[in-house]
């Protein structure tokens, strides 16, 4: 008969500890000594046992739950940027609150953190979730490359609700551009728009490993070659580089992330929806009503929540061997800026 598996009881009578303790030390709570925490964790070792925060058949009674027993917190980080696009906030307001539904329906609280310049150290942040018991955290997309390789991730499982993290590579969960892009310009052309146009910001597109003007030119390659234009790509979105390139290419309709572009349209001669069109990559960065893609946050939040909370389920904890990517498509939403569909 092969002999029990151990458990915090008998590692807590092992060790003279009690068994708060020694499950306090298994969390990395700062509240147990050092050199106690590492005794115990060696012991656990040696015993092969291994911390196991939800039951292998508990996902069925939580979703019967639907959030009325407390089950445990997860961490949503955003990131403190001066140089964040206008409109983002309300992009990861919408993915927080995805992922805040969808825990509490799974009997989960979620907490807001926001890290960088004007926010915690990834250090202090570390401190602060394992004081909380904190074990799962929800990256929120960064501008820039975020780097948590200094959070102490043996205590943690993680999910980046973007498409590339690289410090650590973490399990993702994004919209999925190309086909999202690629589907939109299809619809647009069944419309009877025939000469796309691409204006974008080049950090908007690098930080996606160019996948919005990879989904452009390869549509571009079906079209005759007197209906394809030259995507604008741009640092910095200005009127007079739009107006020139607008003027120059002679696009019918125009898929940007900058809806200001719009009224750039109009003042060059453009009579929208009539004349010209205008798609929306991200409507909700649009600062006026748009058609275009929604790129559906709240659903990538939600999706982010059960992907972590699956991993507490298997006590999966530290930097994934193979990171895994999952995809959502846009929804296609109709909008003013472009005219509607036959019949």
């Amino acid at each position: 008969m092969p002999p029990a598996a151990p458990t915090l009881r008998t590692l807590a009578k092992e060790l003279g500890l009690s068994r708060t303790t020694v499950s306090d030390a298994l969390r990395g709570s700062s509240r147990v000594d050092p050199r106690t925490a590492e005794r115990v964790r060696r012991a656990a070792e040696a015993a092969g046992y291994r911390r196991n925060p939800l039951a292998g058949a508990l996902m069925s009674e939580l979703r019967r739950s639907r959030g009325s027993e407390f089950r445990g917190v997860l961490a949503a980080v955003d990131f403190h940027e001066a140089h964040r696009p206008e409109g983002a906030a309300a992009y990861h307001g919408k993915l927080a609150q995805g992922l805040a539904e969808r825990a509490a329906e799974l009997g989960f609280k979620l907490e807001r953190f926001t890290a960088g310049t004007e926010g915690l150290s990834v250090p202090r942040l570390g401190s602060i979730l394992q004081s909380r018991g904190i074990g799962a955290v929800a990256l929120l997309p960064s501008w820039v490359p975020p780097d948590l390789s200094a959070l102490d991730w043996g205590h943690f499982t993680g999910v980046y609700t973007d498409y590339l993290i690289e410090r650590p590579r973490l399990h993702a969960v994004c919209s999925d551009q190309y086909r999202s892009l690629l589907g939109a310009l299809r619809l647009l052309h069944a419309r009877g728009y025939r000469r796309p146009g691409l204006y974008l910001q080049r950090r908007q597109d690098e930080r996606l490993q160019f996948r919005w003007s990879a989904a452009f030119r390869a549509f571009q390659e079906s079209l005759p070659k007197a209906d394809r234009t030259r995507p604008l790509i741009v640092e910095t979105y200005a009127q007079p580089a739009f107006t020139s390139w607008f003027c120059r290419e002679q696009p019918d309709v125009v898929l940007s992330h900058h809806a200001p572009a719009v009224g750039w349209m109009e003042a060059a001669g453009a009579h929208l929806p009539k004349t010209h069109g205008f798609a929306c990559l991200n409507l909700d960065m649009a600062d006026r009503p748009c058609g275009g893609l929604d790129l559906q946050p709240r659903l990538l939040g939600a999706r982010a929540a059960e992907l972590l909370i699956a991993q507490l389920q298997r006590n999966e904890t530290g930097i994934p061997a193979w990171p895994s990517t999952t995809m959502i498509s846009a929804r296609w939403t109709e909008g003013p800026t472009l005219r509607p569909p036959a019949g």
